[in-house]
């Protein structure tokens, strides 16, 4: 679960290293994201003559929370730390590689391109 102002590890080389969730669109009601949800965050590390500076709002699909999540034939998976991976207005990642597992749930939450980028899929 990402609410907001929860830290993430950048989950690609876009060039934001840690970010920080600002707000979760759509989940007003909830009042959280988790795996496979975009959120509007912003970069509070990041690489030196990146495009994503530090203090910049980018959009961003969460990969892996800690929380976990929980699937219909009761397999729980869950992650050593919340990543994301940052995204365009298309939904298409603005780096080119992505690290570290990225859930299943991603690909059938429209996120079909960031998902063969990843090295790990978790199944």
């Amino acid at each position: 679960m990402i609410r907001p102002q929860t830290y993430s590890n950048a989950a690609d080389n876009s060039g934001a290293r840690k970010s920080m969730c600002a707000r979760a669109p759509g989940a007003s009601n909830r009042g959280y994201a988790g795996v496979g949800d975009t959120v509007i965050a912003v970069a509070k590390e990041a690489a030196p003559n990146m495009p994503p500076r530090k203090s910049e709002v980018v959009r961003a699909v969460i990969a892996r929370t800690r929380k976990g999540l929980n699937r219909d034939n009761g397999a729980a998976v869950r992650s050593d730390d919340n990543a994301a991976v940052a995204i365009d207005r298309d939904g298409s990642p603005k780096g080119t590689r992505v690290f570290g597992p990225v859930a299943r749930e991603s690909r059938e939450c429209h996120f079909a391109k960031t998902v063969p980028s990843a090295p790990e899929v978790l199944r």
